[in-house]
């Protein structure tokens, strides 16, 4: 028989830990959530449904990104023991200064659709956390408003080569005025991808009111009273478009677009230059030749090429063709800071998290944005420490293991053909 007695006050006292009532809605959410997936829930909950879908979709039947993913899961790990990690340095040089952590925001188009405070949720975020920001030539917050919500940020300016290549200049020019220390130019666009979610929702910037969205709108007046009552959005950093978004897309996404391009703003860069889109070896090795101070390994988080190469798969052969020459960072399908320490483990410099950096925003503003980046810090140092590595040079390719789930047949001559080349 188990003997029973009246407890006593002091035995309950240790056990009655009552917390401070949180009365703020957004940021009891957030600090609940403990991983970017409840971010992500969060995000979908609060944010119409068009917005949610343009950062949360892909191109076609979304393969390329879910595949992006699944590379990720698919990774073993291989941990020391018995190594002092009471202590783990995160910091990581790139190009030339020092970031915090090894990732940091990459740029994203439309932003202050998603949540009003947009590109300035972002940059002050990832200048209170030391980490680089990148805007996009389709942000929605101007270059030199950027650069005034965070002056002491590291501040990254993301290019289009467009059909009308002074417009392309003037950006640059705006950049280097501003005081953005690196420019990073995509070229994995020319065309824009078959993104299927934003066809079947009417995508429009800004987004129109229907009977269907006023609809979806209900459940979320946040967004709406936000939308309604903040500056009308627009394409910040191209003050003097007046057409439509499709007109605006065939003029930026220029199919013509070739080495002499790339070539050619290099000249004209003063900083560091970055070439994103990177798919296969060939084209890393043409970029390194074109003066490239690093490369981005991307397929665009899925959203151009459905059934693109796995920019993760890509990595080991991209670092020893290129590694010791330039800087190889990689971004697509980064979810969890574990992703971000397997990458640096096979060779990345750094990382960019597009979806992860846009989940937080729409969950919360700035705090969502702090939130992501809090999140992901605090799983690259677990994993670090569960590793037994107590800085992120001593990651090395044997920490991980790629293990196989799609194996080529063959490999076709054409993926060897450089993209840049035509």
């Amino acid at each position: 028989m188990v003997e029973r007695r009246i407890p006593k006050v002091h035995d309950l006292a240790p056990l009655m830990q009552f917390k401070k009532p949180e009365f703020n809605a957004r940021t009891r959410r957030l600090a609940a959530a403990t991983s970017i997936a409840d971010l992500r829930t969060i995000a979908k909950r609060v944010t119409p449904k068009a917005p949610f879908d343009y950062t949360d979709g892909a191109a076609e039947g979304e393969i390329s990104l879910s595949r992006a993913r699944q590379a990720f899961q698919d990774i073993e790990f291989h941990p020391s023991v018995l190594r002092d990690v009471s202590k783990v340095d995160t910091t990581r040089e790139v190009l030339g200064k020092t970031s915090a952590l090894p990732f940091g925001i990459a740029p994203t188009g439309f932003t202050r659709m998603m949540q009003t405070e947009g590109e300035r949720a972002g940059a002050t975020a990832a200048e209170a956390a030391g980490i680089p920001f990148t805007l996009s030539t389709m942000g929605t917050t101007s270059i030199e408003d950027v650069a005034a919500a965070a002056p002491g940020g590291r501040n990254w300016f993301q290019l289009y080569m467009w059909t009308d290549r002074d417009r392309s200049l003037a950006l640059v020019d705006r950049a280097q005025a501003a005081g953005y220390d690196t420019l990073m130019v995509t070229v994995d666009t020319p065309v824009g991808g078959a993104r299927l979610r934003d066809v079947k929702n009417g995508f429009s910037i800004p987004p129109a009111l229907t009977p269907k969205t006023v609809i979806n709108a209900l459940p979320r007046p946040a967004w709406w009273i936000n939308f309604l009552t903040t500056e009308p959005l627009a394409f910040a950093s191209l003050d003097r478009w007046s057409g439509t978004v499709a007109a605006l897309i065939d003029t930026m996404f220029d199919p013509t677009v070739g080495p002499d391009e790339v070539k050619f703003i290099r000249e004209q860069w003063k900083g560091k230059l970055v070439v994103k889109g990177i798919q296969s070896v060939a084209d890393a090795r043409l970029a390194v030749e074109l003066g490239a101070d690093a490369i981005v390994l991307s397929n665009h988080g899925g959203r151009q090429l459905d059934r693109a190469p796995i920019p993760f798969h890509l990595l080991p052969a991209v670092v020893r063709e290129v590694g010791t020459e330039v800087e190889v960072h990689l971004d697509t399908g980064i979810m969890n800071g574990a992703d971000i320490v397997a990458s640096v483990a096979l060779g990345a410099q750094f990382t960019l998290i597009g979806r992860a950096y846009l989940y937080g925003l729409m969950a919360g503003g700035r705090q969502g944005v702090d939130r992501t980046i809090s999140i992901l810090s605090e799983e690259i140092r677990r994993t670090m420490k569960l590793l037994g590595v107590a800085s992120l040079e001593e990651l090395e390719p044997r920490h991980v293991t790629q293990l196989a789930r799609l194996m080529p047949i063959g490999q076709p001559a054409a993926n060897t053909v450089s993209a840049l080349n035509g």
